[in-house]
């Protein structure tokens, strides 16, 4: 009997990597000169899936947020995981802003991959599990070239192989 090989293409953020860039960025946002007291600060709530940054002024917001990608771009997170709520005013004149991050692949994503799959007319068999879309196919060189066909087009989603297996 021929054997299946699959793979699962997925979308996840490493939260341990997320929670290390905030606290590099906080540290950097107290000991820079123009953010040391200005009580900024960064909060990752890991319940909710979100970072609610505040600060004085947008000026000094942007200024955060701007050190925070910095940061999780260094240890590897890709910005397409979060999505940026609007700036909020918030109590003593301060304004706030809540970044959601983004786990898993939604349904409607997840059945576009599947109709990418599809239109490629390449001889695989694609399935929604979950949060995760997995792909299965009799060759794996088939498996490659959909791997391509995927990293080529845009899902709006940092989107990551895995579980490659021959069963």
């Amino acid at each position: 009997m021929p054997q299946e090989n699959t793979f699962d293409v997925v979308s996840q953020v490493n939260l341990q990597e997320v929670s290390n860039a905030v606290q590099q960025a906080l540290k950097e946002v107290q000991t820079r000169y123009d953010l040391k007291s200005s009580g900024s600060r960064i909060e990752l709530v890991e319940k909710d899936l979100k970072l609610q940054l505040s600060a004085p002024d947008e000026f000094k917001l942007k200024a955060v947020t701007e050190i925070l990608q910095q940061k999780l771009v260094r240890r590897g997170v890709s910005l397409r995981a979060f999505d940026y709520g609007k700036i909020e005013p918030a109590a003593g004149a301060s304004v706030r802003q809540e970044i959601s991050i983004k786990q898993g692949i939604s349904s409607e994503t997840a059945r576009e991959i599947v109709r990418a799959i599809k239109d490629s007319k390449k001889k695989v068999q694609a399935s929604i599990q979950g949060d995760t879309v997995r792909v299965s196919s009799r060759d794996r060189d088939v498996l490659q070239e959909v791997i391509a066909l995927i990293k080529q087009r845009d899902f709006g989603l940092d989107l990551q192989f895995t579980n490659y297996r021959t069963h």
